[in-house]
């Protein structure tokens, strides 16, 4: 055997043993959608919140504050670039994002953007403002649109928070 081939036999091996261990690590835990961290409703340092949710850090594309409960949700800015976004109300359900309540395309940057909703969110709720890339048909599907990546942080383009009274 020549001294290539061995190198490559032993590059091949490494490897396997490499991937083996890192599967090994992960086994038994549940799949995460990025770097999930247990945090707060709205944000990372609010000290206000009751209870805690899995979410991923909030993205400065977003932004938008704990508001009263209704069938609106204002968000007080997205900042993409065109051709846009759909933004999309999702509920929590436990510590993993639920329904989507609603959703609206922003063909750019917007600042207090409305978005109706098909349910009314409810005081105490925690909830969530997603964007999503239209897949080119021009209607929101969230199982057909894929979720905007901030570029920021590498993780979805997420923002919390609250219905209130």
């Amino acid at each position: 055997m020549g001294i290539p081939l061995l190198t490559f036999i032993i590059g091949i091996m490494v490897g396997l043993a490499g991937s083996a261990a890192w599967f090994s690590s992960t086994a038994g835990r549940p799949p995460t959608l990025g770097n999930l961290s247990l945090v707060g409703k709205s944000s990372l340092n609010d000290p206000t919140m009751t209870s805690s949710v899995y979410a991923l850090p909030a993205s400065s594309a977003i932004s938008v504050a704990h508001q009263q409960a209704g069938n609106v949700v204002i968000v007080e800015s997205v900042t993409v670039p065109p051709p846009g976004v759909w933004v999309a109300v999702r509920e929590f359900e436990g510590r993993s994002l639920g329904n989507t309540l609603g959703a609206a395309r922003a063909t750019g940057p917007r600042t207090h953007f409305s978005i109706s909703l098909l349910r009314n969110t409810e005081i105490g709720g925690h909830y969530a403002i997603e964007l999503y890339r239209d897949d080119g048909n021009g209607s929101f599907d969230p199982a057909t649109d894929s979720v905007y990546v901030d570029f920021d942080t590498g993780a979805p383009a997420i923002a919390y928070f609250n219905g209130t009274e």
